[in-house]
């Protein structure tokens, strides 16, 4: 291992208990009360500095006085190039393997952090999605202030009620894939889950964590709240629940998971390691031996095909279950001429002069592929080879930014050259909206700092289904643009939409072009296996995950990483803009070829491993 005293850093920059910056901590934190384990004391420790942009992990004795204190996953303070800065003990050594005179001593224990368990787990991700750095996986599984002593084990809850049949059934048989409709409720299944023991529960927000905390501790189970009560949680409670994050918290003699709203994907981390809660979930449970549960109205392929078993996911009575999904409309405008830029329709004009709705209108166009139509024939243009949405190039050419498949611009229906561009924005919508329904519309997007304001009329992109509360309809005005978005996920993703617009609304208009489209029948008629089959058909064919594995790969250098990679192993497309497009067989492949890349210097190479939007 290196030495300490050999590196050169122009800065040193950590979380509490390292150096650099006015916001640091400099208290020193009283020392911890010792752990119980089995292991043998060792008289030398591997600790991986937290320091952003350094990975190197280096050699330090451990002092008598600290012996008892010190195992995988402690946080420490070290001397590091004359400063003081946190770590992590990431390996405990005897003399035989460490240069022993070249060593300095542990300064300081900080606190608790990660068990030696998710240390592994965290050497797992770094690999499963091409991590440069082991640290940003012990940064989401260690606690944001330092932790010197445990509190006592409080647990209380044994059978609370209401359970679920069916969570039961699958945490019997080893753990599995609940389908459950949108407007059902999740806390039985949990209680389900608390019954077999303390159990770890992920859901894709912190509103939505916090909110079924509040319904568990009213339940009577002792609750861990992350990242907050992490301490707490490693104590020992009988439910810790939180947003993605929690898929990297403590959770004392865990005997199952459970993961909400699995589909959603806000589960995935946005930032590079882009890994996955679901994922992360997963492989800890298969590692500790105990059962998962994951829960979706519209359980995704990748949970169905590696997660559901041989008999795929569990659910309701196909009646019970359609009871509780919205009653979807759809507006059938294939006879209508695609290229007229008005959306009104007459089922629309119904719902928004109704006096006594309220109606959310949803037009999700910024950022997403053009919509083309031919004026001959009337017929969409899709691709040929994947099916998407495509849209014209510089060139004049018909191209898909789902597949890179270019092709002349001929209708493949009638054999026009003539096109019209499908693509109103919300602004002039909400101008035809306000002339139509003759009363105020207030306009909904992503970019608004202020909560919207209170209105029986709403117009917006897909983000108004997060900002504006209940109401009695949900319009999708454009949905081709969702279902035929240049996206291997698309229909997953407009599916969620659905589901979104679901738990606002008891009805869901949806105006389209393509009314027999698998999004558009598994929504009319509550069955998501309509889409699972169309996907996996799809997927299986194209090698798309999860019967491959992709990275995006982009920025400065890129190109010359992706130069380093195995062509034989490695299938690599290049979209002419800076972005390289990576295939391989599985994750382990991928992640394996991705990370024994050198990066030249000066390097800002950014890797996605299973982009979502792409």
């Amino acid at each position: 291992m290196s030495d300490p005293e050999q590196l050169d850093l122009d800065e040193l920059a950590g979380r509490p208990g390292g150096t650099g910056g006015d916001d640091v901590d400099r208290r020193e934190p009283a020392e911890p009360t010792p752990r119980e384990s089995d292991a043998p004391r060792r008289r030398f420790a591997r600790v991986l500095p937290d320091v952003t942009g350094l990975d190197k992990a280096f050699d330090y004795s451990i002092p008598a006085e600290l012996a008892g204190s010190i195992e995988i996953g402690t946080m420490v303070r070290v001397e590091l190039h004359g400063r003081r800065v946190g770590g992590w003990v990431i390996d405990l050594l005897d003399s035989g393997s460490v240069a022993v005179a070249d060593t300095k001593p542990i300064a300081k224990v900080t606190g608790h952090g990660p068990s030696a368990e998710l240390v592994e787990l965290a050497s797992w991700a770094r690999v499963r999605w091409a991590a440069r750095r082991l640290r940003p996986f012990l940064v989401a599984a260690s606690p944001k202030r330092a932790v010197p002593v445990l509190p006592p084990e409080h647990r209380r809850a044994v059978a609370p009620a209401p359970a679920s049949p069916a969570t039961t059934e699958l945490l019997g048989r080893g753990g599995g894939v609940l389908r459950l409709p949108p407007r059902s409720d999740v806390l039985p299944s949990v209680l389900s889950a608390i019954a077999l023991g303390p159990t770890l529960v992920v859901t894709p927000s912190v509103d939505d964590a916090a909110l079924l905390a509040a319904r568990l501790r009213r339940a009577g189970a002792t609750v861990a709240l992350g990242p907050d009560d992490w301490a707490a949680a490693a104590g020992g409670v009988d439910v810790v629940v939180g947003a993605r994050s929690a898929a990297w918290m403590p959770c004392a003699s865990m005997a199952a998971a459970i993961v909400v709203d699995e589909h959603d994907e806000a589960l995935q981390e946005e930032r590079a390691p882009t890994w996955h809660a679901r994922d992360v979930i997963a492989e800890r449970c298969r590692r500790a031996g105990v059962p998962a549960v994951f829960v979706s109205p519209i359980p995704t392929l990748v949970a169905v095909v590696e997660l559901a078993g041989a008999s795929g996911p569990v659910h309701p009575a196909a009646e019970r279950e359609r009871a509780h999904w919205p009653r979807v409309q759809v507006v059938d405008r294939s006879d209508t001429e695609p290229w007229k830029r008005s959306l009104m329709t007459s089922e629309l004009i119904e719902r928004v002069r109704d006096p006594l709705q309220r109606v959310l209108c949803v037009s999700n166009t910024t950022g997403r592929a053009r919509l083309l139509a031919c004026r001959t024939c009337r017929a969409l243009v899709r691709c040929e080879t994947c099916g998407a949405a495509v849209g014209l190039d510089d060139g004049g050419r018909i191209a898909c930014r789902r597949c890179l498949a270019r092709r002349p611009p001929v209708c493949q229906e009638c054999g026009g050259g003539r096109f019209a561009n499908l693509r109103p924005g919300v602004t002039r919508i909400a101008e035809e909206l306000r002339a139509a329904a003759n009363r105020e519309v207030v306009v909904v997007t992503g970019s608004d700092e202020e909560p919207p304001a209170r209105a029986d009329l709403y117009v917006g992109t897909e983000a108004a289904l997060h900002r504006v509360g209940p109401v009695d309809v949900v319009a999708f005005l454009e949905f081709d643009a969702e279902v035929l978005a240049p996206r291997f996920r698309a229909g997953e993703q407009a599916l969620a939409l659905v589901v979104r617009a679901a738990r606002l609304a008891p009805t869901v208009l949806l105006q389209t072009f393509e009314p027999d489209h698998e999004v558009v029948r598994a929504a009319a008629r509550a069955d998501p296996s309509i889409l699972v089959e169309a996907e996996r058909e799809r997927r299986s064919l194209l090698s798309l995950p999860p019967f491959g594995a992709l990275a995006l790969v982009s920025g400065a250098y890129s190109d010359e990483v992706v130069a380093q990679l195995d062509r034989d192993r490695i299938q690599v497309a290049d979209d002419g803009e800076g972005r390289f497009l990576l295939r391989a067989a599985d994750w382990s492949s991928l992640g394996e070829a991705i990370t024994a890349t050198t990066r030249p210097p000066g390097s800002r190479v950014r890797v996605v491993v299973d982009p979502p939007r792409v």
